[in-house]
């Protein structure tokens, strides 16, 4: 399910994540956040509260959007992640490079 807002400055989509970020969805949902991009997203907002396991293969879809993002201005954020994925988040260092927060 996503929701989208358009600002001046860019468009703002949240996209609910329904599924465990894992080396099986990682292409589906590569796939998906690329043509969000592509429709002139520019803020993407992953809400995460489905989501019970992000492995490294997740991890690495997470940085590749988040770098996509980045270069063209925009940005990403994390939201409603678990506490076992916050903390897997956090101790990456992640919470450096965009917002990731339990939705608490």
């Amino acid at each position: 399910m996503a929701e989208t807002t358009q600002t001046n400055i860019a468009i703002r989509e949240v996209f609910r994540v329904e599924e465990d970020i894992v080396a099986l969805s990682a292409t589906g949902l590569r796939a998906r956040m690329k043509e969000m991009m592509a429709l002139g997203v520019a803020e993407l907002v992953l809400d995460l509260s489905k989501v019970r396991m992000v492995d490294s293969a997740g991890i690495g879809l997470l940085i590749s959007a988040h770098n996509s993002l980045k270069k063209t201005g925009g940005s990403l954020e994390i939201v409603n992640a678990s506490p076992e994925i916050l903390e897997l988040l956090r101790s990456m260092r992640m919470h450096r490079h965009f917002k990731i927060s339990d939705g608490k």
